[in-house]
């Protein structure tokens, strides 16, 4: 009788067991897999800030360089000159 009592009790434990922790280890989870993700995008977003900052740098050193980024994103032409598409 004092098996059956133990054995009865052992699964009351575990069920409980899995009742209350096994969803938060599944959360817990979803949320590690999330913050792996957020990682990975703020290495990306890092390393294209460290790009626009060279940038910025070239610009700073050589004023042609503005000219020719004002000249390919913005199309800005000189005066006299013509846009010659093929």
């Amino acid at each position: 009788m004092e098996a059956k009592k133990i054995a009865f009790y052992l699964l009351v434990l575990l069920t409980l067991f899995c009742v209350i922790f096994l969803p938060g280890y599944s959360q817990l989870q979803k949320l590690r897999e999330k913050n792996r993700e957020y990682q990975k995008r703020i290495r990306l977003l890092e390393e294209h800030n460290d790009e626009l900052k060279e940038e910025i740098v070239k610009m700073r050193e050589d004023p042609g360089s503005v000219e020719k980024k004002a000249r390919e994103k913005l199309g800005i032409l000189k005066k006299g000159e013509w846009i010659y598409r093929k």
